[in-house]
């Protein structure tokens, strides 16, 4: 059961607390390992139960709890959001992409399963997240079709992910601005963080006002994940981390370590932190467990 929202000032709590729920609800949406086509199942399930924080779909369950909405409007929305990330981290393992053998502390899809299977998985997960929200009937019709759009526009092009991970790609073994630098980490990590944070509020029903405010919240969290991520792949083990340490500077990849140093990254964290924090002044609902997620985003060790 996740702790109600007064009750749940600590991040690190909470999102535990959300893992469990969340996870008993994917066992339950994601095909069983024995039913046909097994291997494309059973690498689904290898990659989607293979651990992790449930960071996004933990944020969308704290924003819409924030703003009022019960767990069970909440989770198959939130379960939706993990089938998204997780499909997104299957393909960005691939060689042709980052080619990466380790993710979540253990082999990645295609080194388990080989590459066909882990496409198809990744392939697979995306399709099932929509089907996910359009068949959610404790949600409203028009709701539904506003978290796909939502969602479906996080994850694309030209503001989502997809965008984000090509101009990522792009701008390999070159020097970059900060301009562009940012754009790639608002677009290929942020932009699912804002999503998750704006869907839970969607789904609250609240005012534009909070809306808005949950946005600029969501779009400074984004971008203070992706800057302590690239701390941690200098700082972290792979014991720590679950997947290669040290691949960012190895594949010479644009991030705030290597355009601007440790030390200049570790302020600009926490200037961000500080703007993260201070978009939620302009709500007046209780935002102690956003504050408190923002907090341990800024601190974490993996």
């Amino acid at each position: 059961m996740i702790p109600a929202r007064q009750n749940s000032d600590d991040a690190r709590e909470f999102l535990a607390s959300c893992r469990a729920l969340i996870d008993s609800q994917l066992d339950l949406l994601i095909p069983k390992e024995s039913d046909e086509p097994q291997r494309v199942h059973a690498a689904i399930r290898w990659s989607v139960f293979a651990g992790g924080k449930r960071f996004r779909p933990g944020l969308l369950l704290a924003t819409g709890q924030t703003f009022g909405a019960s767990p069970d409007d909440l989770l198959s929305t939130a379960c939706a959001l993990e089938m998204i990330h997780t499909y997104s981290l299957i393909h960005d393992d691939l060689p042709s992409m980052d080619d990466d053998d380790l993710r979540r502390g253990r082999p990645t899809c295609h080194i388990k399963f080989g590459e066909a299977t882990a496409i198809l998985a990744g392939d697979a997960l995306q399709a099932l997240a929509f089907q996910t929200i359009a068949e959610d009937e404790t949600l409203a019709p028009a709701l539904r079709v506003r978290l796909t759009a939502e969602i479906a526009r996080a994850a694309g092009t030209p503001e989502g992910m997809v965008a984000g991970q090509a101009h990522d790609l792009d701008a390999e073994s070159r020097e970059v601005t900060r301009e562009e630098l940012e754009r790639i980490h608002r677009r290929k990590t942020g932009a699912l963080i804002r999503a998750a944070a704006r869907c839970g509020t969607m789904i609250a029903g609240t005012s534009e006002t909070d809306l808005d405010a949950v946005t600029e919240y969501a779009n400074n969290l984004g971008l203070l994940f992706q800057i302590t991520d690239d701390l941690l792949d200098v700082t972290a083990t792979a014991e720590d981390l679950g997947k290669t340490p040290g691949k960012d500077a190895r594949s010479r990849k644009a991030t705030y370590p290597a355009v601007f140093g440790i030390a200049a990254t570790q302020e600009q964290s926490k200037a961000i932190h500080h703007a993260t924090c201070s978009a939620l002044d302009r709500t007046d609902s209780p935002t102690n467990l956003l504050r408190s997620i923002a907090d341990f985003v800024l601190g974490r060790q993996a």
